[in-house]
């Protein structure tokens, strides 16, 4: 299959948006000019200004002088990159191949695309027709080359399509500017008075290199087929990605479901033959006002599984808005990770422990509902000061580096940090009579300790050690409490540290 591309110019880019911003200009010649050289030169025209002798180029006084009541604007740079964005944004609805011909154009690689549309001319025709009823003036042209349908786009006068094979054909006509040369080229070209491509297309390739040089034989290549050309496109297609255009806006939510599992069906069919499972997953929901909505999905361990991963989509769907309808449905995984090869397995009754599928995806469940970063586990590590002793993690795969120490009794809740609490008097070696904190006040029943925990000199250097109690107030609540530094010493004080289930 021969490429296709499609060339869009938008001959009054910049006209055309500042006429849909404020109507009241469409039927009124204006122009932007910006200061070049000390003189004030037009470099947008819209086509009233133009159709009265106005162009770009031209000095602002000069075109005064033929159009009296001309409106003049400044001109903001960098706004036809911007308006050109939004437009290739908009056009991703037909195709994910885009790329912004500066200052007025796109290009679309649309291979493969049309016959959804009921062929070329369908396809090209609902392009134009939608871009023009939003108010651009725009052109469009179909070949199988990126610099004939760019050509044709803009000099062509007669078929916008150019059949496969056919651009030799197309171009024979055109003006030399339409091979995309430099001002130097094209003024040495017409000196020589080659006004067509045909005037010089049969001339040898080393003659034409002599006079003109490689880039003029590069643009002539490109645009026959000879040389491929690259598109930097707008959005980089991600590896595992799925479309689905609709043939009618769907507004409906069991639409929206019915999308949702056939993009899941394409895209883990192709993950699960690969031996992968996606991570993370975004649908955009391209709706007909030009909106994009999106919501995404995680999970904690590599997934191809379609019913799992319907759910966690189904539980978004609410906050998809459709407004008018969306046409097109784009699912990516931008995060994939070699899959397990028994977990088609793990997705029966058995199991169980961390290794279980259904604990994971339970875990993906919450996680869509209330943040994955709300959710983790604890893993040990060697260090003596407790709140060393543990780290969270995310990752159900993360792997034990220590055991847990066993052997000594620690509480079921452990603070970030030790809460200062204010103690009756005690003898030296002695849990507190009551405890204070948060003006609560707990009188102790009984008290198991001390245990005295030195400080990591090698981490914090020198500093006090804790002398740590396990204290059980009236009401049977359970703390850990410790003793900061000797009783004697000055900077001796009490705190909270954990609490027991």
């Amino acid at each position: 299959m021969n490429k296709r591309f499609v060339s869009l110019w938008f001959r009054h880019l910049t006209t055309d948006r500042q006429i849909l911003r404020k109507p009241e200009l469409k039927d009124v010649p204006f122009v932007f000019s910006a200061a070049t050289r000390g003189r004030n030169l037009i470099v947008a025209a819209n086509a009233l200004a133009e159709q009265q002798g106005v162009s770009v180029g031209m000095a602002v006084a000069d075109a005064r002088a033929i159009v009296p009541d001309l409106e003049v604007l400044d001109d903001i740079p960098g706004q036809d990159a911007k308006l050109l964005n939004g437009l290739g944004e908009w056009c991703i609805r037909y195709t994910p191949l885009i790329a912004i011909n500066m200052p007025d154009g796109l290009m679309l690689d649309v291979t493969g695309c049309t016959h959804l549309w009921g062929g070329e001319r369908g396809y090209l025709k609902e392009i134009v027709t939608r871009l023009r009823g939003k108010g651009y003036d725009v052109r469009g042209a179909m070949a199988d080359t990126i610099g004939t349908a760019w050509a044709v786009a803009r000099y062509g006068r007669l078929k916008p399509i150019i059949v496969s094979n056919e651009q030799a054909a197309a171009l024979t006509d055109l003006p030399p500017v339409a091979l995309r040369l430099d001002p130097l080229t094209l003024e040495r070209l017409q000196k020589l008075g080659f006004y067509t491509i045909k005037s010089f297309m049969g001339i040898g390739r080393s003659a034409l290199r002599r006079r003109f040089g490689d880039a003029f034989l590069l643009r002539m290549d490109q645009a026959l087929g000879m040389v491929d050309e690259p598109m930097q496109l707008l959005h980089p297609i991600e590896p595992y990605t799925e479309r689905l255009p609709s043939m009618e806006p769907i507004c409906t939510a069991t639409g929206i479901e019915i999308a949702i599992r056939t993009l899941l069906e394409k895209l883990c069919k192709r993950l699960q033959g690969e031996g992968k499972g996606l991570r993370t997953a975004t649908l955009k929901c391209y709706r007909v006002d030009g909106l994009v909505v999106e919501v995404g999905i995680g999970t904690n361990t590599a997934s191809h599984h379609v019913a799992h991963l319907f759910k966690l989509f189904e539980l978004k769907i609410a906050s998809i808005e459709p407004a008018l309808g969306i046409e097109l449905f784009v699912m990516e995984a931008p995060k994939v990770e070699d899959a397990e090869v028994d977990q088609e397995a793990l997705w029966s009754p058995e199991g169980g422990g961390l290794d279980d599928s259904n604990l994971a995806g339970l875990l993906d469940r919450m996680a869509n509902k209330i943040v994955a970063a709300n959710i983790c586990r604890y893993l040990p590590q060697e260090h003596y000061w407790p709140e060393r002793s543990i780290k969270a993690s995310t990752d159900l795969k993360d792997k034990l580096t220590t055991t847990w120490d066993m052997g000594k009794l620690r509480p079921t809740l452990l603070l970030d940090q030790p809460q200062e609490i204010q103690v009756a008097s005690v003898l030296p070696d002695y849990p507190p009579m009551f405890f204070i904190y948060r003006n609560e006040r707990h009188n102790i029943r009984r008290a198991d300790g001390p245990e005295r925990i030195e400080r990591e000199w090698w981490l914090d250097g020198s500093g006090p050690h804790r002398d740590y109690y396990v204290v059980e107030d009236e009401e049977g609540r359970r703390y850990w409490v410790f003793r900061s530094g000797h009783y004697n010493e000055e900077w001796s004080a009490w705190y909270l540290h954990g609490v027991f289930a």
